[in-house]
Parts: structure tokens; sequence; C-alpha cells
């Protein structure tokens, strides 16, 4: 039915957007930061480009999450359950907002992390591991997407 595949859509429209708008609001936040330490430390830009691409990744698992719907479980279709597509739904809101809220949090770990390193400060290695926790979230997430779909062509 054509209103399943609908919802569905929905569900993905919801995961693929929220993720992109947290890992846009992240790494905007860590840019930010990384501009602004660039003036006291432009040696460590290399360090700054790394922790500022850290919460893009968010964004690519809303993606990986579509791209498991549309090609790994194929439910896509116009042939989608009512419960099917309930379950995209559900997972593209939990994937959604778990990507996008981890993303704008990563961004501001990473964020100090880079104000620190402007400052003379050796954390590189620190801020990347402190970065990790919000990550794991998305991660999981994402897992908890995986498990789903495979749910549902069981």
């Amino acid at each position: 039915m054509e209103m399943n595949l609908f919802i569905a859509y929905i569900g993905i429209a919801i995961m693929v957007g929220l993720s992109g708008i947290g890992s846009a609001y992240g790494v905007t936040i860590a840019g930010n930061a990384a501009i602004g330490a660039l003036k006291k430390n432009d040696s460590a830009f290399g360090n700054f480009l790394v922790l500022t691409a850290l919460p893009g990744t968010q964004g690519l698992y809303g993606f990986a999450g579509y791209f498991m719907f549309q090609t790994i479980f194929g439910i896509l279709t116009p042939e989608i359950t009512a419960i099917q597509a309930s379950a995209v739904l559900g997972a593209g809101i939990a994937l959604g907002l778990v990507a996008l809220f981890s993303a704008i949090r990563q961004g501001q770990v990473c964020a100090n992390g880079i104000a620190a390193i402007g400052q003379g400060h050796n954390v590189f290695s620190n801020t990347l591991i402190l970065a990790v926790f919000p990550e794991l979230y998305a991660i999981v997430a994402l897992a908890a997407t995986f498990l789903i779909g495979s749910a549902l062509v069981a």
C-alpha cells in the first residue's frame, strides 16, 4: 500500500535529515573553535581538522540507516506492510534524534579540546578519547536500526 511506503519514507527523511542537521551543527561548533584557536596556534591545524570532522560521522550514520533499509533489507517497496512502515518510522525517529544530539554534543567536546590545544595544552589524544563517548550512542542507535531492519525481513 502506498500510504505505508509514504510513512516509511517519512522515517527515512527524519533519519537522514536530523542526523545531517546534527552533523552540520557539530562541525560548525568545532570549526568555529578551530578558527579562533588558529589565531594562537596555527601549527596545530591538523589536530583541529580531525577534531572538527568528528561530528560529521553522525550524518553518515543517518545515510547508512537509509542504505540498510533500501539496499540490504529491501523493504522500501510499494509492498511494505503497515508494521514494517511503522518500524522504519520508529527507527528513523530514534536514529535521527540520537544522531542529532550526539553530533552537537560531540562538537562541543571537540571545541573545548580545540580551545585547549590553541592555548598550548597537549590534549589532542584526551579530547579524541572523550569525543568518542557521544559518538558511541549514535553507533548504538545505528546498530538498533540494523536490528530493527533485520527483524522486519526475518
